[in-house]
């Protein structure tokens, strides 16, 4: 099924053989790749969901044959949602398993500690869904000047640009509130959304802040009750937006929400189904229809007990085929060979879509619009930002 699109797309490369550099070699009959999220804890469901589509694409190219004859294996990593894990997770996948690549990590302030040390230590990381900017804008420190992060997510600087420019010149908004958690992702994109809206002449009439794992947000909400804003925007992961839709019904609060891709977790539908209607979004531009696509989900429903993958999990999905392929060209696991080739990605043709690196890493991407009909995301067409004014692409 996708072995025959990863032998295409082999095919457009010319073969890259074996580079000078990296040490990492596949152990025995065996290519390592490494997998760090957060299995645990109240946001567990993002890194479950991408390790399991992780696994399941290693599983179908394992069926098909491996890779030059060996087998894929995913060491996945408990990071917690936190850093100090993740980056325990990592010096245990890099100098204990010695894989040749990592997929992940999935939170945003993991990935910018995990990313500098790739950096340092030339291996490749591929995150599925850590959006903040300077993901990818770490220093390089390796003794091939090369850089080895990328991600099969659009960043942050992407989502807010395009999410000011919807909310301003499509919705009509000029004041807004905000209401974010303390962490790199949601202050990232609050911070960025803000910064565009007030250039295009918005106001911000209410910025209030949370923490990670709060329960109570009536204080906060009760402080933007009182600024009248048109729209709330809410850029946090699934548990908090949950608890502030429910809580702002609560409070009699009638003005319409705005989120980011955060609420593209199939999970918020299941914690808040009476709060979601009408929750405008941001997030991954829909990919287009094909057998790749439903194929997938059809196989991750079959793995997983009918569960639906959401887009990082999809992302994570052709990250895991995108670094299989690397290996294959590379003709080893050696970790500046696998680099070499992903960065010599062009017009991969994953679940998500076409897929195209810049030379930073980053994804070439335009941004998805969603309008939640009672629990149901109604993808309204993807954007971009053109002469400092939206244009729909599709």
């Amino acid at each position: 099924m996708r072995k025959a699109a990863m032998v295409l797309l082999v095919a457009l490369f010319a073969v890259a053989g074996v580079f000078a550099g990296g040490a990492k070699e596949g152990s025995g009959d065996v290519y390592k790749i490494g997998f760090i999220g957060p299995l645990t804890g109240d946001n567990a469901n993002y890194g479950i969901r991408c390790s399991n589509a992780a696994r399941l694409a290693i599983d179908e190219i394992n069926a098909d044959g491996g890779i030059n004859g060996k087998q894929l294996t995913l060491i996945a990593e408990n990071s917690e949602g936190t850093v100090e894990k993740a980056l325990s997770s990592y010096e245990k996948l890099a100098y204990t398993d010695e894989v040749c690549a990592i997929i992940g990590p999935v939170f945003t302030g993991p990935a910018l500690a995990v990313a500098q040390r790739c950096q340092e230590d030339g291996i490749v990381m591929i995150s599925p869904s850590a959006t903040h900017k300077d993901v990818t804008a770490q220093p390089i420190a390796n003794s091939d000047g090369l850089n080895y992060v990328f991600r099969t997510v659009p960043s942050d600087a992407l989502q807010s640009e395009v999410a000011a420019h919807y909310f301003y010149e499509v919705l009509g908004y000029r004041k807004l509130a905000s209401l974010y958690a303390m962490n790199d992702y949601s202050q990232g994109l609050a911070n960025g959304m803000a910064e565009t809206f007030t250039a295009l002449g918005g106001q911000i009439v209410a910025s209030e802040t949370c923490m990670v794992g709060d329960k109570d947000f009536r204080t906060q909400l009760t402080q933007i009750k009182a600024a009248n804003p048109e729209a709330i925007y809410i850029p946090n992961y699934t548990v908090e937006d949950a608890q502030i839709l429910e809580q702002a019904a609560q409070l009699g609060i009638t003005a319409p929400f705005l989120s980011s891709d955060g609420f593209s977790d199939p999970e918020i539908y299941n914690l808040a189904p009476d709060f979601t209607d009408g929750v405008v979004y941001v997030g991954p531009a829909q990919a287009e229809a094909s057998t790749i696509l439903s194929d997938f989900q059809a196989a991750y429903a079959a793995a997983y007990n009918g569960d639906a993958p959401d887009s990082f999990a999809t992302n994570s999905y052709d990250a895991t085929y995108i670094i299989a392929a690397a290996i294959e060209r590379a003709g080893s696991a050696d970790t500046k060979a696998v680099r070499d080739e992903v960065a010599a990605t062009k017009d991969f043709l994953g679940a998500n879509g076409t897929i195209n690196f810049a030379a930073n890493g980053d994804l070439v991407a335009s941004q998805g619009v969603y309008d939640v009909e009672g629990t149901t995301p109604v993808y309204v067409g993807s954007f971009q930002v053109v002469d400092n004014h939206i244009v729909q692409v599709d």
